[in-house]
């Protein structure tokens, strides 16, 4: 399968959410220290963690949608473009459904960049060597399918938001402001969820003193 990349988000949001899990163990009260690290995820965190997920599935509403040539080289089956796009939203919204319904909270961010703002990053990729690596020309070909774009985001917010998964659209021009308005959602989540480490019962005390004793014998 195609991997496709929106121009749009620049590529920023790994770095960003990394700074946006700073400033929530920075936020007070919302230091859980449960002892979770954070990368991205490639499969459903174990009951207890948390697990970011980059683009993920959404890519399949998005940048396919826009590239017809990306959905063509899926080789997919009695395709009916009149419902396929529906039927993805609707495969996402069930999906996200089942983990809410089993206990899965599950927070969106759509980080939200501006055409004027892209241009500066883009520029800043090309005029920084320490950036270069960064910048690739087929970000200005989509770049230029700006309000094709626009539609197709919009589509897919409309679709995929629901109580159980909510998208929070975020202004991402401001970096800073950006991480701490993430931070605030992330922080309010989990202070709902009241996370805590699992209560030891009178078994495990049990197993634990017969550890301890054990262990002073030999």
């Amino acid at each position: 399968m195609p991997r496709a990349r929106t121009a749009r988000s620049a590529r920023c949001f790994p770095a960003s959410i990394r700074r946006a899990f700073a400033c929530t163990h920075s936020a007070g009260r919302a230091n859980w220290n449960c002892g979770t690290t954070f990368s991205r995820a490639s499969r459903l965190p174990e009951r207890g963690k948390i697990g970011v997920f980059n683009r993920s599935h959404y890519e399949e509403v998005l940048v396919v949608r826009v590239h017809p040539e990306f959905l063509a080289a899926q080789h997919l089956p009695d395709i009916d473009m009149k419902r396929i796009w529906e039927e993805r939203f609707e495969s996402i919204r069930n999906f996200k459904e089942h983990l809410a319904r089993n206990g899965t909270v599950i927070v969106k961010f759509w980080l939200n960049v501006s055409r004027k703002e892209q241009k500066k990053r883009f520029m800043s990729r090309i005029e920084d060597p320490d950036k270069n690596w960064k910048f690739r020309l087929g970000d200005l070909d989509d770049r230029a399918r700006w309000d094709d774009f626009q539609s197709t985001y919009e589509a897919m917010l409309r679709a995929t938001s629901r109580t159980w998964a909510p998208w929070y659209a975020t202004p991402a021009d401001d970096k800073p402001y950006m991480r701490v308005a993430v931070a605030r959602t992330l922080v309010e989540t989990l202070t709902s969820m009241d996370p805590k480490f699992p209560a030891v019962d009178a078994k495990q005390r049990r197993e634990l003193q017969e550890g301890r004793r054990r262990l002073e014998e030999e």
